[in-house]
């Protein structure tokens, strides 16, 4: 059963004080501040408007479509809202203010979600720092170099003092792929000799989307990318992937295998969802 709508009344902007304290909140902006999240400006059709949900003001987009119906959209852009050409702008507000908690609770989302994204965005210059398996390295460039190398605490990469952002980024991220190599390798091999699961033959993946994967002939993919991670995360990953040969779903008996494999799974894998690769084992 659905209860009417009912009309918000529109609120007056926000005194000074208060907008200067919705600056650390989520996506929000404060009115005098320029269009959209982080200073957006609408898209090519949109046009930029403000709502007051939830004690808080925030900006969002609004373009007109040929749709029966009001629908939102939330992204790393923020807020947008696809509305009929005939809704006015008072039915508008009133379907916000329908939906004002889940639009403030996923709003926040996003902004966590980017927040550890930019926590983890590797810079590609000298004396960046860089994680592998849990610890902090420190790039350095070094035209005397003839190889990428771990030395202590430091990589050194081979590469004149000159050399451009994306020289960098592809030895290092072939450095890293190597080791992942080594390091997946050495770990499947200790899972198959202490528990006897042995994929017929593994790879490594670059996929956005997922940590690991696992597929009926016996094959698991694993992301190269996990090489950044403790060695426990990695363990629990392909923990996770060897148990899909026996049990090509989720269900409990999958996690029984998961837990004999890895006893502390649930602890890693609450660590991995703390990280936005839009990614999780398959």
């Amino acid at each position: 059963m659905t209860m009417p709508r009912q009309r918000a009344k529109r609120a007056p902007p926000p005194a000074p004080v208060e907008a200067a304290r919705q600056l650390s909140l989520p996506l929000f902006d404060p009115l005098h501040a320029t269009p959209g999240p982080a200073g957006r400006a609408p898209s090519a059709g949109g046009s930029m408007h403000v709502a007051r949900l939830c004690e808080q003001w925030l900006r969002y987009e609004l373009r007109r479509s040929k749709r029966r119906t009001i629908g939102f959209v939330i992204d790393e852009r923020g807020l947008r809202v696809t509305a009929p050409r005939w809704v006015s702008l008072d039915e508008i507000e009133s379907a916000l203010q329908d939906k004002a908690n889940w639009i403030v609770r996923k709003l926040a989302e996003w902004r966590a979600h980017q927040a550890r994204r930019d926590r983890l965005e590797v810079r590609w210059e000298d004396g960046a720092p860089l994680r592998y398996l849990g610890q902090t390295l420190t790039m350095c460039v070094a035209e005397n170099a003839r190889r990428t190398e771990r030395v202590g605490d430091r990589l050194i990469v081979g590469l004149p003092a000159q050399a451009r952002t994306e020289q960098l980024k592809d030895r290092v991220q072939c450095w890293l792929q190597a080791r992942a190599r080594e390091v997946f390798s050495e770990r499947i091999d200790r899972f198959g000799a202490h528990h006897g699961f042995t994929p017929r033959r593994w790879s490594l993946s670059s996929a956005r989307t997922r940590w690991g994967s696992c597929s009926a002939d016996g094959s698991i993919r694993l992301n190269w990318r996990l090489v950044h991670f403790p060695i426990d995360i990695v363990d629990y990953v392909i923990a996770h992937e060897l148990a899909h040969l026996r049990e090509l779903n989720h269900g409990a008996r999958f996690w029984q295998i998961v837990g004999d494999l890895f006893p502390e799974y649930e602890r890693a894998r609450a660590w991995l969802r703390r990280f936005p690769e839009d990614a999780a084992p398959g």
